[in-house]
């Protein structure tokens, strides 16, 4: 069995939802893009098609908890897909980043450049 990866809390509602497994097949097939979740969501929806009707309708129900852009949630898909035994080159196909990318995610540090030290800090006036 998979080792279950804490969610941070902006996906934790979708954790909680869709199980793990789950959360990360839709964030994979979702993430990055605005999604409307219906009250009641029909057979049709992309909701619907992605996780089935029963799931689509207990996202309805934690809807007010959700952003309606799906966070891609990379770091910690990263760290889902290296608890499932991938290899680090293998989940930066699947995130479309860099090895160098993931590894940073995997090393809980920000892919994100930081400010360098040697650099001022310029008044915010």
């Amino acid at each position: 069995m998979t080792e279950l990866v804490r969610p941070p809390a902006h996906i934790a509602p979708y954790v909680r939802v869709l199980g793990q497994d789950g959360a990360l097949a839709f964030l994979l097939e979702l993430g990055g893009a605005e999604l409307y979740i219906a009250k009641s969501p029909k057979g049709r929806s992309r909701l619907v098609q992605v996780v089935g009707q029963d799931k689509a309708e207990a996202l309805a129900r934690v809807a007010d908890e959700l952003p309606s852009r799906i966070p891609t949630a990379k770091p910690w898909i990263a760290r889902v897909l290296k608890a499932k035994g991938l290899p680090v080159a293998e989940i930066a196909r699947k995130l479309h980043t860099t090895d160098v990318t993931v590894r940073k995610y995997l090393a809980g540090q920000s892919a994100i450049a930081q400010p360098d030290p040697r650099q001022p800090n310029l008044p915010l006036d």
